[in-house]
């Protein structure tokens, strides 16, 4: 069974590990977790560093930059499983290349004797397939994505797993809806009250200008020519009376 999505409750995720295959005894060593609900952040993330108990193999390091000496005093991924798992249930998981996290996240499970599906207790969307489908043949790296998309991405010098989640979020929203304002819910229920700017503007010392009478001219000229194509004048459409005098 799918896990529901609570409260249209959204988990961008991403890990760093010690290597490529969980089969070759390799660990995950950064969990990195992202919330939104209603598509708007919430700040209440999910940022953990693990000790692997193993040696992060040297290509990997060059990736993310995390070295073994600074995991030596980590919790462990027993320690932290629960916490993980009460934060994971019922959300929807925004993953790129969504199996590979989602495998070794299983696997650090099966190793501390509590064996989980994900996509029993969660609903996961793969961005990157998502990107395949919308950009065909083409690169959809996250680093291709943002350049494509206009995500800024330039603090990205190396891999994190909550940066990474932070500005997948973003791509995310772009890909998905044209969003790209991830301000902070102040509304835990995702209900925030919508701030209306123009009613704060001092508005009076603008200056109001009238059309003169050869830009009216000017413009009653092109109106004639929109007329005359087939989808007619839109100006013409407007309700009510319109006019620059």
């Amino acid at each position: 069974m799918i896990g529901q999505n609570t409260g249209n409750r959204m988990v961008v995720l991403d890990t760093e590990t010690t290597g490529l295959d969980p089969t070759s005894g390799h660990r995950i060593i950064e969990i990195g977790c992202v919330e939104l609900r209603e598509r708007r952040l919430t700040g209440n993330n999910l940022h953990i560093y693990l000790q692997p108990d193993r040696e992060i193999d040297p290509g990997a390091m060059a990736v993310h930059g995390i070295s073994n000496e600074f995991l030596a005093d980590k919790p462990r991924f027993a320690s932290v499983s629960a916490r993980l798992r009460d934060y994971l249930v019922g959300a929807e998981l925004i993953i790129h290349n969504a199996d590979f996290d989602v495998g070794f996240i299983e696997h650090e499970f099966r190793l501390c004797n509590e064996p989980l599906v994900l996509s029993e207790i969660c609903r996961v969307t793969d961005t990157l397939a998502l990107a395949r489908t919308q950009f065909p043949g083409q690169r959809n790296s996250l680093d291709a994505l943002c350049k494509r998309l206009g995500v800024n991405n330039a603090h990205r010098t190396l891999h994190g797993a909550l940066l990474d989640s932070e500005i997948l979020a973003d791509v995310y929203l772009v890909m998905t809806g044209g969003q790209t304002d991830l301000s902070l819910d102040q509304d835990s229920q995702g209900g925030s009250e919508v701030e209306h700017v123009g009613a704060s503007l001092d508005v009076s010392r603008l200056r109001l200008l009238r059309a003169n009478s050869e830009e009216l001219k000017a413009h009653e000229h092109w109106l004639e020519k929109l007329r005359k194509a087939d989808d007619g004048c839109a100006w013409d459409r407007l309700p009510g009376s319109v006019e620059l005098s």
